[in-house]
């Protein structure tokens, strides 16, 4: 039977060959059992890293987003923070593919379900689909975000470690992935409202865009 570490050592290996296959530069941490596996380079910015296999079953890959250690008490599992990771990557040895997910959109999470084909039920909100993730769109779409960012800054990339500013300001840009937009789409409505405009692309490529309503013709109290 395959042992776990050698199921984890295949994972990481076809993850890192997915990275550097995108043009992404791959760093491992110097000392062991520390909370990211890598720290991936992506248009100058850095992002730490946690691998895992997903697990097929039927139409759903389902991949775990805690960690596990032996203690005096027995096995302890614990839950990842944006704090100390900024991206899961999965990789399915039964599909022979990578993915790529931001943990920010995970966060709180024990495991992850990603369907490779829609619900017979027709079900939409909460779904995630696997192909929102595949390496090459999901490495794209961190591209996108970088520049959107760096064209409000106007400066190198911000650190990964920094954390950003939820308060909306009139005329800033920021590109997001379909998936990300789905899930947060009251927050980055009400974000559009305050005068941001929200570029929205999908597998990587432009898909829509969120602006603010323009202002009403008529004023209020004249007639039509």
């Amino acid at each position: 039977m395959e042992s776990p570490n050698h199921r984890g050592a295949v994972s990481e290996s076809a993850i890192v060959l997915a990275a550097l296959q995108q043009g992404v530069e791959v760093y491992r941490p110097a000392s062991e059992h520390a909370r990211a596996d890598f720290v991936f380079s992506v248009s100058g910015r850095l992002y730490r890293v946690q691998c895992k296999t997903a697990r097929l079953s039927g139409d759903v890959l389902s991949i775990t987003l805690v960690s596990s250690r032996r203690s005096a008490d027995g096995y302890v599992r614990t839950k990842y923070e944006l704090q100390q990771i900024d991206l899961i990557a999965a990789y399915s040895p039964d599909l022979q593919r990578a993915y790529l997910m931001p943990l920010a959109e995970l966060e709180g999470m024990t495991r992850v379900s990603l369907r490779t084909a829609a619900p017979r039920n027709q079900q939409r909100a909460g779904v995630h689909y696997a192909a929102d993730y595949e390496f090459p769109g999901a490495v794209a779409q961190l591209g996108e975000r970088l520049h959107g960012m760096q064209e409000v800054v106007g400066s190198s990339p911000i650190s990964s470690t920094s954390q950003d500013s939820d308060e909306a300001s009139p005329g800033e840009t920021e590109t997001v992935g379909a998936h990300e937009f789905r899930n947060r789409f009251g927050w980055y409505m009400e974000r559009a409202a305050a005068g941001e405009q929200i570029h929205v692309s999908r597998h990587g490529s432009p898909y829509v865009r969120l602006l603010p309503a323009s202002e009403a013709l008529v004023p209020q109290g004249s007639l039509a």
